[in-house]
């Protein structure tokens, strides 16, 4: 199941066929259809850092099983998301770096609130900052400000989490994010982070 997941971010919005489906009504507000989620974002060993970000409901369909022991139902969505976060090895101040991204998750959640998703992110940018600088100009050695460079950093995120229902803490999540920051010393280099965090929400109470 899970390899064939990234087929759906590229096929965009087609019909979910199933045995009985229906259309789920959308919320109207901005933040009624919007997430906030805030986590751990590294690699555990020698990267540790924190990352924030949005989703907002796109598009969203409920899919019901007839079962003898009663229904169940799937629901699948689309969201556009955005990350922002931060990241260094503590213990010698190396590795030290400011990202973003932005693009689309799909996202299934079963009828006991399970989930699985899948986020793209074609949009995206890390900047490095390296430890104490200098360059020789001439004559003189000046410190380098804000060393370091910036790259074109898409991503790929696999995830699992649990949907928390009528709570401002809406749910949890853990996700493997493969990354790429392109023109790194003339190629490529490739990143495997984890994260785990929390989505919730700013909803008024009814």
């Amino acid at each position: 199941m899970i390899k064939h997941l990234p087929l759906f971010l590229f096929l965009g919005c087609t019909q979910l066929q199933a045995q009985k489906e229906e259309q789920t009504k959308m919320p109207n507000s901005f933040l009624d259809r919007t997430e906030f989620k805030a986590g751990y974002f590294g690699n555990i060993l020698w990267n540790n850092g924190i990352n924030v970000g949005a989703e907002y409901l796109w598009k969203e369909n409920s899919r019901i099983k007839e079962r003898k022991k009663g229904n169940k139902t799937i629901t699948h969505q689309f969201l556009l998301n955005g990350n922002l976060g931060a990241t260094t090895n503590f213990f010698n101040q190396t590795n030290t770096g400011l990202f973003t991204n932005y693009g689309l998750t799909w996202r299934r959640t079963n009828h006991k609130g399970k989930q699985i998703s899948v986020e793209f992110n074609p949009l995206g940018y890390y900047r490095s900052f390296l430890p104490e600088t200098y360059e020789v100009k001439g004559d003189n050695v000046d410190k380098v400000f804000l060393a370091g460079r910036g790259y074109y950093s898409p991503s790929l995120s696999i995830g699992f989490g649990k949907q928390r229902k009528g709570k401002k803490l809406t749910g949890r999540y853990f996700n493997v994010n493969f990354s790429v920051r392109t023109d790194y010393n003339a190629g490529s280099l490739p990143v495997v982070s984890l994260e785990y965090g929390y989505r919730f929400n700013f909803k008024k109470k009814k």
